[in-house]
Formats: C-alpha cells, structure tokens, sequence
C-alpha cells in the first residue's frame, strides 16, 4: 500500500496487540455492565440444565416466528444424518433434529414502520400458514393447543421462559418499549384463526433471543466432552450479538428471573443464559480508551436513528460496514482527489449507497475485474464532470473494505474472548494497568497441557461472507490467546457454524419447556 493512502486508512488499524488489550478492557466492562447496567448483561430463564440436559431426555415438536416451521427433536440416540449436496458421501454430520414445514417472509420496510399491531397481525397469518399446513400433514387435532417457541432479534426483559417485554428496538422499526411480546403474538395469531378454518390455539412456550437461541441449539447439536465445551452463541449479520451462561450472582438482583430448571437442580447453583446486547452504548469507553472510534465511526453514528447507540455495532456489522466504507470513500475522493461530491456518481453520494453486500464481495483477482464491477455498480452519468473510475480507485476501495473487515474481526475476536473471561471460561487478566505484563502458562514442570477447546456457534452473513472476515477473526482469537498465554496457550477458541439457530434453537426450548409444562400438568 502507498505510504499517503496507509497513513489515511491508519484511523482503521488493528492488530493483535490491540485485540489483546481490548478484551481485557472488554472483560472489565462487560463485568460492570452485568452488575450495573439495565439494558445490557440482560438475563434470559434458561439456565444450563435446560441448555446441557441428560442426553435423550428433550424429543417432540415445537415452532417459532419469522420464519415459522415444525421442530423436530429426535434426541441423542435418534441422531440421524441430513443429505447434503457436494459432500463425498452426501451427508453432512449427525443432527438430532429434524425442520418441517419450514416458510420464510422477508419483513419489508412498511411492515417495520407500520403501527406495531400491523406487523404482528402479519406475522399471526404467516404462523396460521404454517399450522394449517402441519394439521393437514401431522393430522393435528383443533381442541389440542400447540406449544410455540419464539425467537425474537431484539432486546428483551425476561421474568419467565414464556413472557418477554420488548425494549426499544432500533434497526428501523417502530415498536417501542414495554411491548408484551407474547400477547401480541397470539393476538395477531387469533386474527387469522378464524371459525371453520380448524386451526388448534397456540400457547406461548418460549420466548428467547437469537443469540440466545444461537447458543441453546449448538449446544444441544453440539458433542461436548471433558475438553470440548460449547460455551458462545455469536451473532455477526445485520447485527452483532453474543450470549453465553454467566453466575447469577453476577448480575444485577433486578435482572434475575425466575429461572426455569428441570427436575432435581438447584435453580441458585445454575448459571443462566445472559443475552449481552453487547453492541449496545455501554461497550464504548474501552473503544474509545484505546482509539478505536474514528471521525467516520462518529459520522456514521451521528446520522443513525439513535446517535450512541451501537457503536460496537457499527464498527462489526453487516447494516452499517457498506455505509461506513461509503464515508470513507468519499472523504477520500473529496479531500485527497480533490473532487467536489456533486460530480460523483449519484448513487455514491446517497446514505447506504454503497451496500455492504457490494463491498463483501469486491476483492481481486486483477484490477480490471474491480474496475468493471465499479462501473456497473456505480455508473458516470455525467462525462464532462471530469470524474472518471481508474484502476487505482478500484484497489484503494478494495483497501478500504479490507481495513474495515481486519478492525471488525479484531474487535469480535476481542469481545468474544473477554466475553469467555468475564464467564471464567478464561482466566484473562482483567485491565491494562495490571503489574504482571509476563504471559501465563499452564502446565507443570514446563509442560503445556492439552488445549482446551472452547466453541463458539457462530451464524450471520456478515461473518460469513464480508471479505475474510472469519478466516482473520479465527486468527485473532488464536492471537490473542498467544498473547496472553504464550506460544502454547491452554485454551484454543474455534469458531463453528450454526446457520439456522433461531428457528432450531426455539424448537429445542419449546420442546423442553413443553416437558416441563407436562411434568407440572400430571
């Protein structure tokens, strides 16, 4: 890279040193932000016994919203395996449970924007949909209420597995707090359940968030053993999200719900399920303690619905990395090019202009190729502007996307491993004032033991497919850990898909919630 256009990317820089000191700035915030904070570290009722139950016990069928489908839990012994296209054999790995049924509605700007009965009324017919389609297939009696599990995307305050109170939502939407979710699920459901139409009543069995859902279904699909946990749901899509099980007693007494058990446990020694909203305004203070927030983060932040809100989130997510690089770009082309902003493109010079889905996928392999995609992305209506697309800008926005991706791996690698300290998964040293600078390590008499493999479920488009964005947060988290371990740290983070959480992860909590629900009905 040119020495003038890599001092101007120097805002974006991240390197291994830095993750390292931001996930134990990280690891100290997300501590205060359990204890103190009201809209984050927020607890959901699933606590391990219900993540990690005895093998085999969980088996019947159960549903979810926005995507809706069947949920079929077959339980360990009953693990089968689910075609898959291009495998030597055609089979992926085991899986011990099965979709039904499963429909999928993109949920348009209107509906988002509508009056929030508008929107629940529309997604009460799209599970009226599905439930008709699974009486005529399952023969489902109407008198026999169907049990429902439901992830929802945003944050939530939760007293009961069943029950959840939507916070405000962002993200273009136009519910506000205090929402009873539940309620207006079924309500919207009842809309289109009308008489002659032999639908059963649906009853509500659990409510969870997509990260937390996340994680409820790698750990139920995961095979865990003495040196293999499955320990982090992460969300990196639209948005960026994470949930993993913290000690009650970490949390704030007003956060604490009741917390759903099977029989036998304790529910005061359990550890329960905390969706973090880790992207929330509360995660800035260690950005900003270490620079990472640039003039084009606060530009972006300044011209979002909520200025604050997410700063976390828009240095790592999928709805705001296009608009981000856009800013940059521009800020470029104007002070360095010397263009005035209205001989560019027209649709450079709109908000969101520049997709994220455009900028994931603009890499080599020669710059003609990207001068072509530029092109027909971003035509030159105006011949006589003076303005014209060169192979050089095609690589410098190449470098741009490339920086932006490298800084948002960074900084999840660093969220996920003070995550995974501040749960005692790992013993990270907390702050950047610490008198003890030398490494740990493990083992005895100058031997390493084994790794311990802590797993990550991760699921998101962001992560999958910006640039090399999983590729270099998996060689972050290795970076870190070396950092703070030595050459051979006692612990390896790795990072496995779990693409279709939300929906499964619901059905494996209505199913163990049902069992419960059976077990107190007897």
């Amino acid at each position: 890279m040119e020495p003038d256009f890599k001092d101007y990317l120097r805002p974006l820089d991240f390197n291994a040193e830095t993750a390292h000191q931001l996930a134990r700035e990280l690891c100290c915030t997300f501590k205060q932000l359990a204890a103190e904070s009201a809209v984050q570290f927020l607890a959901t009722p699933v606590s391990e016994s219900i993540l990690r139950p005895p093998q085999g016990s969980e088996k019947g069928r159960g549903g979810t919203n926005l995507r809706v489908g069947f949920v079929e839990l077959l339980g360990k012994e009953d693990s089968t395996y689910e075609p898959k296209p291009g495998l030597q054999n055609g089979n992926g790995p085991p899986t011990r449970l099965r979709r039904h049924l499963e429909k999928s509605w993109p949920i348009f700007d209107h509906l988002k924007n509508e009056h929030p009965d508008e929107l629940f009324s529309w997604i009460g017919k799209c599970i009226a949909e599905v439930v008709a389609d699974g009486c005529q297939s399952f023969g489902l009696p109407q008198d026999v209420t169907l049990p429902l599990g439901v992830t929802f995307s945003f944050p939530m305050v939760q007293h009961t597995l069943s029950q959840a109170e939507l916070m405000s939502m962002g993200k273009g939407f136009a519910i506000t707090s205090k929402a009873d979710l539940g309620s207006h699920l079924l309500k919207g459901y009842e809309t289109w359940r009308a008489p002659g139409r032999g639908l059963p009543p649906i009853r509500i069995a659990a409510i969870a968030n997509d990260a937390v859902s996340t994680l409820v279904s790698f750990v139920y699909q995961s095979q865990e053993s003495q040196s293999r946990k499955a320990a982090m749901g992460l969300i990196c899509g639209t948005g960026s999200n994470a949930t993993i099980p913290l000690r009650q007693s970490m949390l704030h007494p007003s956060k604490l719900p009741k917390v759903e058990v099977l029989n036998g446990h304790n529910p005061d020694e359990q550890r329960i399920a905390v969706n973090t909203e880790w992207s929330i305004n509360g995660t800035a203070p260690a950005l900003r303690a270490l620079g990472l927030i640039s003039k084009w983060d606060e530009q972006l932040d300044a011209a979002g619905e909520v200025p604050g809100f997410q700063p976390l989130e828009y240095m790592t997510a999928g709805r705001y990395l296009g608009e981000l690089g856009r800013l940059i770009l521009l800020d470029y082309l104007k002070s360095h090019r010397g263009f005035a902003e209205e001989v560019l493109p027209t649709k450079l010079q709109q908000r969101f202009g520049l997709t994220t889905t455009f900028l994931s996928h603009f890499k080599p392999p020669h710059p003609s190729a990207l001068l072509e995609k530029l092109e027909a992305e971003f035509p030159v209506t105006d011949t006589n502007s003076g303005f014209a697309w060169t192979e050089d800008m095609a690589i410098k926005i190449y470098k741009i996307a490339k920086s932006i991706e490298i800084r948002a791996a960074g900084i999840v690698a660093a969220a996920t491993v003070g995550l995974m300290a501040c749960a005692g998964d790992i013993p990270l040293r907390e702050s950047l004032g610490h008198e003890n600078t030398e490494p740990h390590h493990s083992g005895t008499n100058g031997t390493s033991a084994a790794p311990t493999d802590l797993v990550v479920g991760y699921t998101g488009g962001c992560i999958a497919h910006f640039q090399d964005y999983l590729v270099d947060c998996q060689g972050f988290l290795g970076e870190i850990l070396r950092k703070e371990f030595g050459p051979e740290p006692p612990f390896r983070v790795t990072l496995s898909p779990c693409h279709d959480g939300g929906i499964t992860g619901a059905g494996v909590l209505c199913g163990a919630a049902q069992a419960q629900y059976e077990l107190a009905k007897a």
